[in-house]
């Protein structure tokens, strides 16, 4: 069994709720311009390297069937694909569907992306928190041409953590 290198306990996350529902925000600025970093959000052979196995229409309207790497899968459909500045698709069934948002903000060279994931049930946000995080930083390694992380390993250095910071939100 391969060890798994220590990764930053940087925390780009926050945890909110609104109206009942909980709302996970990941912010960062990454080293490539919008027009790259929107081909690694929306190019199904690109998303597939760092957070999930997309398959159907990635236009607005269309409805696609998406497999994370943290193992969800279930459909999904875009709402809005205003590119290279923001996109909003819709996960899951009724009554349980998220919304995503990406919003892409050029500064220089690099590229500002905040996601965000709204409609969760309180009782897992802390958990999507250290998922996004594990999700956004296997970001960061596909972009500079490296290979994503262990998610599952990931995720359960940064879970204790995510609750921690939902216990404070409290």
């Amino acid at each position: 069994m391969t060890e798994m290198a220590p990764r930053s306990t940087r925390i780009i996350g926050q945890l909110r709720a609104e109206a009942g529902r909980g709302i996970v925000r990941m912010e960062d600025v990454y080293d490539t311009d919008a027009a790259d970093l929107w081909s690694a959000l929306t190019r199904p052979e690109r998303l597939a390297r760092w957070i999930a196995e997309v398959d159907g229409d990635l236009v607005p309207g269309g409805e696609f069937a998406i497999l994370f790497t943290s193992g969800w899968e279930g459909p999904g459909r875009v709402e809005v694909c205003e590119e290279p500045r923001r996109l909003v698709v819709i996960t899951g069934r009724k009554p349980d569907e998220t919304t995503i948002e990406a919003l892409l903000t050029p500064e220089g060279a690099r590229t500002r992306l905040v996601v965000e994931e709204r409609g969760l049930p309180l009782t897992e946000l802390a958990a999507h928190g250290a998922g996004w995080q594990a999700h956004v930083e296997d970001l960061t390694a596909h972009l500079a041409g490296q290979e994503r992380g262990d998610w599952h390993a990931r995720w359960k250095q940064l879970d204790p953590v995510y609750r921690e910071i939902d216990a404070r939100r409290g």
